[in-house]
């Protein structure tokens, strides 16, 4: 099994495309383990319950979270990045000083102009420290590190979450709370 690939098929089903394998979210995201693994079967991938924890423990971005589900058994659900619309139920947070946004070289002319803006997910992602930002921004192109002020950004009204995974959000990060790494 190779656990890159699963978890990008997982990321798909979860965050953006639940339907394509025939399963509904929950509200909130989740959806029950025998559910999905059933679902996963009747379209060409084989997991086992050991599998899949596997791919939820050892995938680097660390996407998924199982829990015990009330009543008894488990449920998945991506952490964070969804393009559907599920309530995921963050709890506001203040954060640090500073965040730290990865991004390709080839972005920074929009960005100046827009800031960050979240697209079709729900919320910006940020990082808590800049060699995670830099691994994000490699995914997309030669890398560039955008520090955000964050603190600052919450002092004036902009609210944030912390994720299971520990991605920060938020809804955008307008242009004057982003510097860029000097030359």
């Amino acid at each position: 099994m190779d656990i890159k690939r699963t978890s990008k098929r997982l990321s798909l089903i979860l965050r953006h495309r639940p339907d394509s394998v025939g399963i509904t979210l929950t509200p909130d995201g989740w959806v029950a383990v025998p559910t999905l693994l059933e679902a996963l079967a009747r379209h060409g991938l084989t997991l086992t319950r050991d599998q899949l924890g596997r791919v939820v423990d050892e995938n680097d971005k660390k996407r998924f979270t199982i829990e015990g589900a009330p009543g008894g058994g488990e449920r998945i659900r991506a952490n964070q990045g969804h393009s559907i619309d599920v309530e995921l139920g963050y709890e506001a947070q203040g954060p640090p000083e500073t965040l730290y946004h990865g991004t390709a070289d080839r972005n920074l002319p929009a960005i100046r102009e827009q800031g960050l803006v979240k697209g079709r997910r729900h919320h910006v992602h940020l990082s808590p420290d800049p060699a995670t930002a830099r691994t994000v921004g490699t995914r997309h192109g030669r890398p560039v590190v955008l520090t955000v002020a964050a603190a600052r950004m919450a002092r004036d009204g902009h609210t944030f979450f912390r994720s299971a995974n520990g991605v920060w959000l938020t809804d955008a990060v307008p242009p004057r709370y982003l510097s860029e790494p000097r030359t």
